[in-house]
């Protein structure tokens, strides 16, 4: 299974969680990556030694502890910005999240204090998302919109669960502002060809942000070589810990951009009715910043490199095409999305006939301890035009087998006896 040297058995072994046994004897099955990822130990540990043997807070500091975690705090910053081969390691902003590093930006716009002519939006101009987008690449805009009076435009998607560019002349246009799409859709599993889309947005001057969220845990991605504006991801979908998240931004718009929040470190110098700031990165990191967060993904970045990015997109290239398969023999089953692992990441959503998700869900988990996750996965308007209210989604991930497909679809079978 997996490009040759992939040895998914050995993975398994550096993510204790994964040989819990659930109350009953289950073993854990773990098909929930899409939502969070496990963490393996080299992570765990990373944090947990920073924490017991080298904490202190960054950039203010002149003591040993100070000048070791600002070291290892900087020195993860270099590793994301190698990992996705960002031209400078300023270019790399650590937030909270994703969803942060996508309102940092859709703050930019319209923002009074703002003196660059490609912020400034108002009555007239458009911003344009798809109906494939998380929650978080929506409702920023949505904020944004409402705030300039902007108007908000979006690509829809086929039957297929593929982004239809069909109309992208109209719908990017020289009112167009910025355009914010998902790389790889957390629903559908699409990946998105970002290319035509930039292409159309470089000819109308405008700018385009990527949420890669999904993609960049699962695939190699070159922030040169994707050509965009923008690229905002997390930590947690990527074996690493919760409450870090990256921006990345060409580095003469970030320059241009105004701050984001106000506080400490972010300033080169205060007054009582005026401050200057300091150069980017630090401009939007204000605070005291997730210091042992940001080693941690820093030790994520090593581990995912270490197995190698090509190896976990060959692997999980196989586990989707096997998934899909398998599925067909569970009859009433309906994968919403594309049927092929084409152009596709490990992530497949579907519904029972005559089964709400919740119920599923529930079933996998008491009777077969498989964590899968059920709702709308903050996509509530992708699932509105499939019609449904849910679905229930496995996600998979480095560390996953093709005898955890096997195990969900004899749940499955179950749960279609449970229910007569």
């Amino acid at each position: 299974m997996g490009a040759p040297g992939f040895d998914v058995e050995r993975i398994r072994k550096d993510f204790p969680i994964l040989a819990r046994e659930l109350p009953g004897g289950r073993p854990l099955v773990y098909l929930d990556s899409g939502n969070s990822s496990q963490k393996p130990t080299q992570v765990i540990e990373t944090m947990r030694d920073h924490l017991a043997w080298h904490y202190g807070n960054v950039g203010r500091a002149l003591h040993v502890l100070g000048s070791e975690s600002t070291d290892a705090y900087e020195a993860a910053r270099d590793k994301v910005a190698a990992f996705v081969s960002a031209p400078s390691r300023d270019e790399i902003v650590f937030t909270k999240n994703a969803s942060e590093a996508l309102n940092l930006v859709a703050y930019a716009f319209g923002n009074p204090i703002g003196e660059d002519e490609r912020f400034r939006i108002g009555p007239g101009d458009e911003i344009v998302i798809s109906e494939m987008e998380h929650h978080s690449n929506i409702v920023p805009w949505q904020l944004l919109a409402q705030r300039t009076g902007a108007t908000l435009r979006w690509f829809p998607v086929t039957d297929e669960g593929r982004l239809d560019i069909e109309r992208l002349d109209e719908l990017v246009n020289e009112r167009t502002k910025i355009v914010s799409i998902v790389h790889q859709s957390n629903v559908l599993g699409t990946v998105n060809s970002i290319s035509p889309i930039l292409a159309r947005v470089r000819e109308v001057g405008a700018l385009m942000m990527v949420d890669a969220s999904q993609s960049v845990p699962h695939q190699p991605v070159d922030v040169t070589e994707l050509g965009v504006d923008f690229v905002a991801f997390t930590g947690h979908k990527m074996v690493g810990p919760s409450g870090i998240g990256v921006l990345w931004g060409r580095r003469e718009l970030l320059d241009a951009m105004p701050p984001f929040l106000g506080g400490g470190e972010m300033i080169e110098a205060v007054w009582m009715d005026h401050s200057t700031y300091a150069p980017v990165p630090h401009k939007f990191e204000a605070g005291t910043p997730p210091i042992v967060e940001a080693i941690g993904l820093g030790a994520a970045v090593d581990y995912l490199t270490a197995v190698g990015m090509d190896q976990i997109k060959a692997h999980e290239k196989e586990l989707v095409a096997y998934a899909l398969e398998a599925l067909r023999e569970v009859p009433g089953l309906r994968i919403i999305g594309p049927r092929t692992a084409i152009a596709r990441g490990g992530t497949v959503s579907f519904t029972l006939e005559g089964i709400h998700p919740h119920d599923v869900g529930q079933i996998l988990d008491d009777v077969y301890g498989i964590a899968v996750r059920v709702g709308h996965h903050c996509a509530r308007p992708l699932h509105l035009r499939f019609g449904i209210p849910a679905t229930t989604r496995a996600s998979f991930y480095l560390y996953n087998t093709t005898a955890e497909i096997d195990a969900l679809v004899r749940g499955l079978h179950h749960v279609q006896k449970v229910f007569g």
